[in-house]
This record gives C-alpha cells, sequence and structure tokens, in this order.
C-alpha cells in the first residue's frame, strides 16, 4: 500500500488533545523537547490550559506542531513504515518538513511560534478576517471577492474541498464577499473564529519576517517527499524550501490539487497524523480515488498501522 501521511493546523486543537494517545513516553519526551526549545511547558498548556491560552496563535502554533510530530514519533515506536509522501495544512506544513527530517524539532517550534507572531501583527485584531464558502464554485467565489473589494484585500486562501473555499482579508470586505456569495447561490458563508487573515497578501510583512529568520536556519534535503502548499510540489534543494515556505504565509493553501497529486503519484490512502480528523474527512471529497483515516486516538493510531501493514 502506497500511503501518505498529512499533518493538521491552526484549529485542531483542544484541551488534553494528547490524552488519547495513551501514556507512551515517546510524547512526553516529544513535547519536553519542543519545550526546551521555547522556553516554556508546553504538555502544561495542553493538559491544563487554559482554553484561551490553548487557542491564541502564538501558543497554537508551536503546540499543533509539537503534537503532530509526538504522533508521528509514536507510529514510528510502534513499528509505522514510513510514509511514500507528506504534507500539511498551511502550519502542519512545518510538521511535514520535521517529519521528513528537513527541519529540526528546536529549530521548528522557535520558528513557527515568530511564524505565529509576525502573523497576529501583520494585521491588527478585528481588521482582517476569513469565512468558509460552502457549496459554491471557485471562479464564482473570486468573481463575489473581486466586486466586495473596493479597495481592501479579500481573497480565496483556502482550497480545502470541492465545496469549500476560504475567503481572508480586510474584515468589511470579507463581510461584504460572504454576502456576495450568498446572493449566489453559496449554502452557507461562515465567519471563522480567526485572529488574522491568514494567507491573504496582507501576510506579506509576515513572510518578511519569516524569510529574515529561514535564512539563518540549515535546512537539509527531505527523507521523505514532501508536497508542499504553495505550489503543490516536492521540493528538494534546502533553498527551495525555504523560498517556498516565505511565500506560503501570503498565499493561497491548495488542498484540492495536493491530495489529487497524491493520487497521481499512485498513493491509495492519506492519513491524518495528529489531533483532529477535519484533514481526514476532505480526501474523498477532494480525490476519489484515495480513502482517508484518522490518526487521532490510539484506536485511529492502530488502525491504520493494521491497514499499512496488511
Amino acid at each position: 500500500m502506497k500511503f501518505a501521511l498529512v499533518f493538521p493546523g491552526q484549529g485542531s486543537q483542544s484541551l488534553g488533545m494528547m490524552s488519547a494517545y495513551g501514556e507512551h513516553p515517546v510524547l512526553r519526551d516529544t513535547f519536553a523537547e519542543a519545550s526546551a526549545a521555547l522556553g516554556r511547558d508546553l504538555w502544561q498548556l495542553v493538559q491544563e490550559g487554559p482554553a484561551e491560552a490553548l487557542n491564541q496563535t502564538v501558543n497554537t502554533q508551536p503546540l499543533m506542531l509539537t503534537a503532530g510530530i509526538a504522533v508521528y514519533r509514536l507510529w514510528q515506536a510502534l513499528g509505522g513504515p514510513q510514509p511514500a509522501m507528506v504534507a500539511g495544512h498551511s502550519l502542519g506544513e512545518y510538521a511535514a518538513l520535521v517529519a521528513a527530517d528537513v527541519i529540526p524539532l528546536p529549530d521548528a517550534v522557535p520558528l513557527v511560534e515568530l511564524r505565529a507572531r509576525a502573523m497576529q501583527e501583520a494585521v491588527p485584531q478585528g481588521v482582517g478576517a476569513m469565512a468558509a464558502i460552502l457549496g459554491l464554485d471557485v471562479p464564482s467565489i473570486e468573481a463575489a471577492c473581486a466586486e466586495a473589494a473596493q479597495g481592501q484585500v479579500v481573497q480565496t486562501v483556502n482550497f480545502n474541498s470541492p465545496e469549500q473555499t476560504v475567503i481572508a482579508g480586510h474584515a468589511a470586505a470579507v463581510q461584504r464577499a460572504a454576502d456576495a456569495c450568498k446572493a449566489e447561490g453559496a449554502k452557507r458563508a461562515l465567519l471563522l473564529p480567526v485572529s488574522a487573515p491568514f494567507h491573504c497578501s496582507l501576510m506579506q510583512p509576515a513572510a518578511e519576517k519569516l524569510k529574515a529568520r529561514l535564512a539563518t536556519l540549515t535546512l537539509s534535503a527531505p527523507t521523505i517527499p514532501v508536497l508542499n502548499n504553495v505550489d503543490v510540489l516536492v521540493q528538494n534543494e534546502p533553498d527551495r524550501i525555504r523560498a517556498a515556505l516565505v511565500r506560503q504565509a501570503a498565499s493561497p493553501v491548495r488542498w484540492v490539487e495536493t491530495m489529487k497529486a497524491m493520487q497521481d503519484a499512485g498513493l491509495t490512502h492519506v492519513y491524518e497524523c495528529g489531533p483532529g480528523k477535519v484533514l481526514a474527512g476532505l480526501v474523498k471529497r477532494c480525490a476519489d480515488g484515495l480513502s482517508g483515516g484518522a490518526i487521532n486516538d490510539l484506536k485511529g493510531l492502530e488502525a491504520a498501522l493494521a491497514a499499512v501493514k496488511g
């Protein structure tokens, strides 16, 4: 069986989420390694909260990266074979790169904390917004955004499934575009509970800060092919990986194309590696020939292990 592991991004976090995986020492060890690199206790935060702190972008991004890698290391510890390919949704791409030995975890955790802080600083809270548009085709959504902009920014930023596209930009423009999408026949247009308009052009200042930090880090060639968000390509040159990460901050996440590319590469199964099951639910909607599963607890891990080992 040719399978991929994909890593979730921001939004899949929840208080106590690591308890679903049992007491294996690799989980605590991974959190200890990340906490030492960051200078604060991520395990205590995920176990005890408070939830408000857990959901702050500057905490969520290092936390979800660490959780994804902890689950991947548990997969390895229990005899899980190496996937044919890895990818991650937005922030999850950093977990994919750590899993593929491109960036060591102690370098990646402070890097995503900087990414989170830079994204928050790029647009003051309340100035930007994001909305999920359900049941409307992409050309119609893009036309609604163009009409609603009125000198502001509103853009398509996450192509999550054929039925779900996320828009982001200035709050007023996002609201106008959401209303226009509903008028065009969208089933729903939901404002998302986020603190910044991720992946739109307003994130360019964050991309510049990321570029400066990435220039100081040593990246290695991947040991597993990593399909990136911004170009839906596998890059092996560290400088190209660096450049793609910089562009990713202010560019759309092309998830539908990512799943189709995995299917075209001959993969048959995609497992979401980490807390949550959003990506597992999107697999079949994006590519009919793929089967999806979620490694979001011990039971899911055991089922995935049994499947890939045949």
